[in-house]
């Protein structure tokens, strides 16, 4: 969204959450940068900036609101909607790409030399790629100070800080207070609540209103692959395999409004900023979901449907290689298929999660890793078999990487240069891996079914015109029609 003052500031003065995270309101007088829904009286308008980031506003010498916590908010959707250096690099910066290979890494990544992202972020965001690597580092570091029992030390170096020293001075600049005061203050929060499970960490993952948990839990539940994930009732649980080590996760959809609760079980805390990220992206959590009804809902073929089930989200993926092999193990076949092949590929070569993550009953295998899968014979068709060995080579071997970094173009092109990738496998990667909110997937026979059922064209080049009036939220609609043709009888459609 453009910055204007006089928009920004009538939603400062309404407090409408709705701008939560999309930009921070920076009050030259108080030095402190607010979210746009801060219940504090609004400040005079001549005395607010509104900054795109709160590294932008941090950069500028600003510190953050502990009454509003500026950086407990979903994150801006504009980052999955753009597919330019800086959409790339925000979702790189949050996956904590930098804290494992630096700046040079991350403009490796892009494409681009250091300097040049410099100036690129820094035009785009006002800040530059340190600055937004310290804003992601100070974020985790409150997490863990807030909701851990770890020694401060030791938050320190899990946050991505050189030194104790560093970590001190960056949560002064940033809250304005010592870590310990953020602990105590938290303490005070936080009494009468219960605690979560030992070894847990409890996290609250805010979303935008309206949100549809349902929907999502009824897509990994028809999915999910015993042994390595499971719903039951509002929660989805699931192992992770993290940056630096494996980990399991509950996520409570239904719990708590405008929220959702995730029980974490890490190996290494320096994996809760990454953990959380993709937690984020599995759920769509960053959405703008008032933004995607309107343009879904002028249409009155899809009005209904958004009017029934407001704040639809696009399931994502938490493990993007994981979700490439399970992609291709559902080309041309059913749901129930794909997610039997799945759970005899996890049995069979899968890696027990240790007994410390487990949580009672829950899934207890980390799903394959490509280099594994690699070398095993596929039960099935030949040609799905040797597609699925030659993507799991190019993973194994980094010839093909899947990060939330990727262009959405150049990440198709590259999946259909691989034998036995087609243009469906490649969109469907697209929304799961990266959240390109924009693509139909007019090639799916259940997306055209549920464009039959709603009186739309089931023809694809008809539909792929029709399609144009939702842009840019067409992964939006092709979910939407995915439902519709589910009270179709012969509807079976490709599946992952």
């Amino acid at each position: 969204m453009l910055l204007d003052h006089d928009t920004c500031y009538r939603a400062v003065a309404a407090k409408d959450a709705r701008f939560d995270g999309q930009f921070v309101t920076a009050v030259r007088t108080t030095g402190i940068y607010c979210r746009p829904s801060c219940p504090v009286p609004p400040p005079r308008s001549r005395n607010v900036e509104f900054l795109r980031t709160a590294a932008a506003a941090q950069t500028a010498g600003y510190r953050a609101c502990r009454r509003c916590l500026p950086d407990a908010v979903p994150g801006s959707p504009e980052w999955n909607l753009r597919a330019d250096a800086a959409g790339r690099a925000m979702r790189l910066i949050a996956d904590g790409v930098v804290e494992r290979e630096g700046v040079p890494g991350l403009a490796s990544r892009l494409g681009y030399s250091t300097r040049q992202l410099g100036r690129i972020l820094t035009a785009e965001l006002g800040a530059g790629p340190l600055a937004l690597a310290r804003a992601q580092r100070a974020h985790t570091a409150r997490i863990l100070v807030e909701t851990t029992p770890l020694g401060l030390a030791d938050v320190a170096f899990a946050a991505g800080f050189g030194s104790v020293r560093q970590f001190n001075d960056t949560v002064r600049a940033v809250y304005g207070v010592p870590p310990s005061q953020l602990r105590s203050e938290a303490a005070r929060r936080d009494r009468g609540r219960p605690a979560g499970p030992p070894g847990a960490l409890v996290l609250r993952l805010p979303h935008r209103a309206p949100f549809d948990p349902h929907g999502l839990l009824d897509h990994l539940a028809a999915r999910a692959v015993p042994g390595v994930e499971s719903v039951e009732g509002g929660t989805y649980r699931r192992t992770l395999r993290l940056p630096h080590g494996p980990a399991s996760v509950a996520l409570d959809l239904t719990a708590r409004p405008g929220a959702v609760v995730a029980t974490l079980r890490a190996s290494d805390p320096r994996d809760v900023g990454p953990a959380v990220a993709r937690l984020r992206r599995l759920l769509d959590l960053d959405a703008d979901p008032l933004a995607v009804d309107a343009v879904l809902g002028a249409d009155p073929a899809l009005a209904p449907l958004v009017a029934a089930t407001p704040g639809v989200r696009l399931a994502g993926s938490a493990d993007p290689a994981e979700t490439a092999v399970r992609t291709v193990l559902g080309q041309q076949v059913s749901v129930a298929a794909a997610r039997t092949a799945a759970a005899r590929l996890a049995a069979g070569h899968g890696t027990p999660l240790p007994a410390e993550l487990r949580e009672d009953d829950g899934p207890a295998l980390l799903f394959p890793e490509p280099a594994v899968l690699a070398e095993v014979t596929v039960a099935g068709p030949r040609r799905r078999a040797s597609a699925l060995r030659g993507l799991c080579a190019a993973l194994a071997s980094g010839e093909l990487t899947l990060d939330p970094g990727r262009d959405p173009a150049g990440l198709r092109a590259e999946l259909r240069a691989l034998p036995g990738i087609g243009p469906w496998s490649a969109g469907y990667l697209a929304v799961r891996v990266l959240g390109d909110p924009d693509e139909l997937l007019t090639s799916d026979l259940a997306v055209r079914r549920g464009a039959e059922a709603l009186g739309l064209p089931g023809d694809e080049a008809a539909l792929t015109a029709r399609g144009r009036a939702w842009a840019p939220w067409r992964s939006y609609a092709a979910t939407h029609l995915w439902r519709a043709a589910v009270s179709a009888p012969t509807a079976s459609g490709r599946s992952a």
